[in-house]
């Protein structure tokens, strides 16, 4: 405000708004039509959003955990059993330009102009109601509507491969929709917009026999419930739990397998359970250490990609160290969520980074670049809304 009263012009509020509209407007047709973008996506924002880069002092400790994090990560390249062929394929330099443009693209959304900001979070809650709409149109017709949009680019695709499309698209939704539903309430939107969301994610998820995704809208709801009742106390205990649970994981799957425990599994779950059995094994020859930074690749076929666990993934390639600062990273993003009072959108919130964090222990590998991507469109979300009035 001026002296005479008069609001002044915010040019980097609405500049950075209007990049929030429009990455708002494309997260319903990236995740219907290309999960893999929401990288140059959210890269692309954080990009255009530099100019409002600031540290607050309150997430200072996480700033300083990612970025010991990145440099361990970083020097463990020199032991790595997996090297990159081309400067492209180094997993250490993608993190390295992550790291900086997703925190961008998170103070952008901070930055951005109240205004413009609920109006990006109308248009993603509706967006994203539509999509869960179309998802249970998917499921109703065995994806049919995706099929003929590729004949129609002339590009067609076989209708299994269509499915897992689709089906990857529907990991997307039961990520974002706990945030974006309460987000868009807080805009003005309606709360009923949260229904087709989770709904068409189920629906479409169990049609095409995708655990994960169902299992996911369960337990965002039973998350953000329990922030809601407790949300001072809930976030701390889910912290220390998904702290010990990065710390613990061998252990874990140890004991799981000596109680006999994954016998007789579905196929899916059968083969994680090979997974994590032969990846026990690597651990346990540089336990500190690890094998180094994306040496997962390099024990197939025993090892397709990655251990599809987060925390052995992490215990595989970087190591005890590597683990601790795992562990402290999830400890202190639950740690932020706690509160005095309820909130409808640390309850939502809490509920998409308990489906992140549960994703990444039984699907996704962690240095996958779209997937570290949709972690930070959670939190440009939950930033956005944070710019409305907390009482509508």
């Amino acid at each position: 405000m001026t002296a005479e009263g008069v609001p002044t012009r915010d040019g980097l509020g609405a500049w950075c708004g209007w990049v929030m509209v429009g990455v708002a407007g494309l997260t319903p047709w990236m995740a219907w039509l290309g999960p893999l973008g929401f990288a140059a996506l959210m890269a692309l924002a954080g990009l255009l959003c530099l100019p409002a880069v600031r540290i607050p002092a309150r997430q200072t400790p996480l700033a300083i955990i990612l970025l010991l994090g990145l440099a361990w990560a970083g020097f463990s390249t020199l032991w790595t059993a997996q090297r990159a062929q081309v400067v492209e394929d180094s997993v250490a330099l993608k993190l390295a330009v992550q790291l900086p443009l997703y925190f961008a693209a998170w103070c952008g959304a901070r930055r951005a102009d109240p205004a413009i900001a609920g109006l990006a979070l109308r248009i993603l809650a509706w967006g994203l109601a539509a999509y869960g709409c179309l998802l249970l149109l998917e499921a109703f017709t065995g994806g049919g509507v995706y099929g003929t949009l590729r004949v129609l680019i002339e590009d067609p695709i076989r209708p299994d491969l269509g499915r897992k499309n689709i089906a990857q698209g529907s990991f997307v939704l039961a990520l974002i929709w706990p945030v974006a539903a309460v987000a868009g309430l807080r805009a003005g939107a309606p709360l009923w917009l949260a229904v087709p969301m989770a709904v068409g994610t189920a629906v479409l998820a169990q049609g095409f026999l995708s655990d994960a995704p169902v299992l996911a809208v369960g337990l965002a709801l039973g998350v953000g419930a329990t922030v809601w009742i407790w949300p001072r106390s809930a976030p701390k205990a889910m912290g220390l739990a998904a702290a010990g649970m990065m710390l613990v994981m061998p252990l874990l799957i140890l004991a799981v397998r000596m109680a006999g425990t994954g016998a007789h599994l579905p196929t899916s779950w059968d083969q994680r359970m090979g997974y994590w059995a032969f990846t026990m094994g690597r651990i346990a020859d540089h336990p500190w250490r690890g094998w180094g930074l994306d040496a997962s690749r390099a024990f197939s076929p025993e090892i397709q990609l990655h251990p599809h666990n987060g925390a052995l993934q992490i215990w595989l390639e970087l190591g005890a160290v590597g683990a601790v600062l795992a562990a402290l990273t999830w400890a202190f993003v639950f740690r932020r969520l706690a509160r005095d009072e309820r909130s409808l959108l640390t309850a939502g919130t809490a509920g998409s980074v308990a489906v992140y964090l549960f994703f990444g222990l039984v699907s996704f590998g962690v240095w996958q670049e779209w997937w570290l991507a949709l972690a930070a469109l959670v939190a440009v979300v939950a930033a956005l809304a944070e710019t409305q009035p907390a009482n509508r």
